[in-house]
């Protein structure tokens, strides 16, 4: 598999990064990005393009397959998609973090997540790292509201929540922060264009 160059970033940028297998890429990722821009005040989103998720049993889509779709679903000159934990050669969330802090130090990372990767954040390797250093914006989805709201980790940070009223504060709040807003979601899921034999299909942007 061919790694790339990093991509570029400056000591004082704020960089939010949105993780995942993205097999497939669509529009939902997309629309999650340009609201976590507005709503969290974001200049420059990455999408970490994973060579694979530990969590799930069965391998994704073909990693150079799956990021030229991102690319297609996402021409935004805010928006780079990458394939840093392939270069990197790290394999959970936390050690891509840390990775990344030692790389660009001075630039400010804010995790990305859907309410669904909330409500089960416990489960993933060193989670309570990942709060304790880098502030997470949590956007809505369709029917996790409430088991995210409920979660683990929501309970045990919630002296550390932002509201969704002050959600342009988190890119300037130290970890551990976090804020979790709702906003109008697409119902897509790479589940169900899977299914649908949606890799045969052009994205549709």
């Amino acid at each position: 598999m061919k790694r790339h160059s990093l991509p570029f970033a400056r000591s004082g940028q704020t960089i939010g990064l949105l993780g995942g297998s993205f097999d497939p890429a669509h529009e939902g990722h997309a629309h999650i990005t340009r609201e976590a821009m507005k709503r969290f005040g974001l200049r420059r989103v990455w999408w970490l393009v994973s060579p694979g998720n530990p969590l799930k049993a069965h391998g994704p889509a073909p990693l150079d397959q799956r990021m030229v779709r991102a690319r297609g679903v996402i021409q935004d000159p805010r928006v780079t998609v990458t394939d840093v934990e392939q270069t990197l050669g790290t394999r959970y969330t936390t050690q891509t973090l840390a990775a990344l802090m030692r790389r660009y130090p001075g630039v400010r990372f804010v995790w990305l997540m859907g309410a669904d990767n909330l409500a089960q954040l416990h489960h993933w390797q060193d989670w309570q790292w990942i709060m304790d250093h880098v502030p997470v914006g949590v956007l809505a989805r369709p029917d996790d509201r409430i088991s995210a709201r409920l979660s683990r980790a929501a309970r045990l940070y919630a002296p550390y929540r932002i509201t969704g009223r002050a959600s342009q504060t988190l890119v300037r709040a130290d970890a551990p922060a976090w804020c979790f807003v709702n906003v109008p979601m697409s119902g897509q899921s790479s589940s169900a264009i899977r299914a649908a034999g949606g890799w045969n299909a052009p994205a549709q942007t």
